[in-house]
């Protein structure tokens, strides 16, 4: 999962886009990257870390420019190496920027024609070096001299036509403008936002509406499924719906655990969304436990507290805060391994002892994944003195590998996986365990939107709506993204870096 974000304007852009960035954070703490464009040509600074460690100020001073792009990261494919963070860069046609939030189910195929069929180079296993030189190829093709809008809309649903998965893109043609769009399922989130200024309108495009909110532009509609948007760097804006049938199956995990509650997705408010979690949570444990005991419902923080508040009031017991969590502390789904996950847990949250103490607890979670962090709540609850220990999940069991760009690669590592409600239940330590149901969650979220009929639901069903998904593919993926093969890339990556220390210590660097 990443956040994007592209900004064309009648004023510089760097600080822009830095707080939008820093807004976004939530969706990516492995890298993060900002490329501009103005009279001084194209100005970048990416690198490994959090947006506040990355920009520095003499690093803001020297992107210049009234158009530019931003991206953070944390890796699905590709690596974690500094050459991975975004946005890419390639030369020709014209020079082109992207970033990239998905990921593409046809990497290995796309790779072998573009270098050997498309005569281009590729210098990283990232899918989204392989999507960018897609677009560059196919603009290439149909661009002579400065592009029309219709060929870049051309270019882009070639690209469609080529590239399958899920991807929201925001790319930068240098000298041109801004060209976003969206995969023709919508299953990365992307919206539009324009801010009236005195010499005109400034646009802006965004992974989440927060970001458009934090910079007070106004939130004119989401990137449709297929659509693409074009902004020239004097303000003009184009856009040309896709030509293709379209299926829009918005990733519905977004609501659950990644977007932030006060954003706007596809027309749907995530917080309303959780708020309808938290309703039909609780009526799936009047219905299942009807002689519940509970005392009192403590959130775990911060996701599911929106969900914990309504499951306390239908449920009619108490609502309290039992965990202290340190903010510094990054998102322990989004760390890059199951050691560091859960060694995080306890640096991450610490008990009230006072709200533990000899009651009977329903913990409320958005979500259980891996199941490591739900293990060590659980203790940590029961360490704080609490008599039994329930524990609720928002979402239902999370059973398959999630392949359109959250980190779910390995259903080896879920919990869910093969395992039945009773076998997770005493796996991560709980005195009874209840799941949201599929069809609630689903009624939860689309609420509000009746022209969204489906969503994208395969972490839960296994149902993957892009209709490309082997057994095959699914095996591969997990051999090549598992924790375990992380870790080799990794320590690879720091005996590569001390070797390059050492050398450079050698020759007095």
């Amino acid at each position: 999962m990443c956040g994007l974000v592209g900004i064309v304007s009648h004023s510089p852009v760097n600080q822009s886009i830095y707080d939008a960035l820093t807004v976004l954070q939530h969706r990516g703490q492995d890298a993060a990257g900002i490329v501009t464009w103005g009279e001084d040509g194209l100005r970048q600074r990416k690198a490994n870390g959090l947006v506040r460690d990355v920009f520095r100020q003499r690093h803001m001073l020297r992107l210049t420019g009234n158009v530019g792009i931003g991206h953070i990261r944390y890796p699905t494919a590709g690596g974690s190496r500094a050459s991975e963070a975004q946005p890419f860069y390639v030369n020709s046609p014209y020079g082109i920027c992207l970033g990239h939030n998905g990921n593409l189910t046809n990497y290995d195929e796309l790779a072998e024609l573009l270098t050997k069929e498309d005569r281009r180079h590729l210098s990283t296993s990232s899918d989204s070096e392989v999507l960018l030189n897609v677009f560059a190829h196919e603009l290439q093709c149909r661009a002579n001299g400065r592009p029309t809008p219709e060929q870049i809309f051309d270019a882009v649903e070639a690209v469609h036509q080529r590239c399958t998965g899920g991807y929201a893109v925001v790319a930068l043609i240098i000298g041109i403008g801004i060209v976003a769009f969206r995969d023709p399922n919508g299953i990365r989130p992307l919206v539009l936002g324009a801010r009236k200024t005195d010499e005109g309108s400034d646009y802006m495009v965004a992974s989440e509406s927060v970001a458009l909110d934090v910079l007070q532009f106004e939130r004119l509609r989401d990137v449709q499924p297929g659509e693409t948007i074009f902004i020239e760097n004097a303000g003009t804006l184009h856009s040309r719906e896709s030509r293709e049938e379209i299926r829009h199956t918005p990733c519905i995990f977004e609501f659950v655990y990644f977007a932030r509650p006060d954003s706007i997705l596809d027309n749907l408010s995530v917080y309303k969304a959780r708020l309808r979690m938290g309703e039909q949570l609780a009526g799936k444990i009047i219905r299942d436990f009807p002689d519940h005991d509970i005392d009192v419902v403590i959130p775990i923080p911060s996701t599911s507290r929106t969900s914990a508040v309504q499951v306390a009031n239908h449920l009619g017991v108490k609502y309290r805060e039992g965990f202290i969590k340190n903010r510094y502390i990054g998102r322990t789904f989004i760390m890059p391994g199951q050691e560091e996950r859960a060694k995080s847990v306890r640096h991450k949250l610490n008990a009230i002892d006072l709200e533990f103490r000899n009651k009977n607890v329903l913990l409320v979670d958005d979500s259980i994944v891996r199941g490591t962090t739900s293990r060590q709540i659980i203790k940590l609850a029961r360490e704080a003195g609490a008599r039994r220990v329930y524990f609720a999940s928002a979402a239902p069991p999370v059973r398959y590998p999630n392949v359109y760009g959250i980190d779910m690669p390995a259903a080896k590592e879920l919990i869910a996986n093969g395992r039945s409600i009773e076998e997770i239940e005493k796996a991560i330590g709980a005195d009874r365990l209840i799941y949201q149901d599929l069809h609630g969650l689903i009624r939860s979220v689309r609420h509000d939107n009746s022209s969204i009929t489906e969503f994208d639901t395969s972490c839960f069903s296994g149902e993957y709506v892009t209709g490309d998904v082997t057994d095959e593919y699914l095996h591969e993926i997990e051999r090549r993204r598992n924790d375990g093969a992380k870790q080799r890339r990794e320590a690879k990556r720091k005996g590569l870096t001390v070797a390059s220390d050492r050398a450079g210590a050698a020759v007095g660097m």
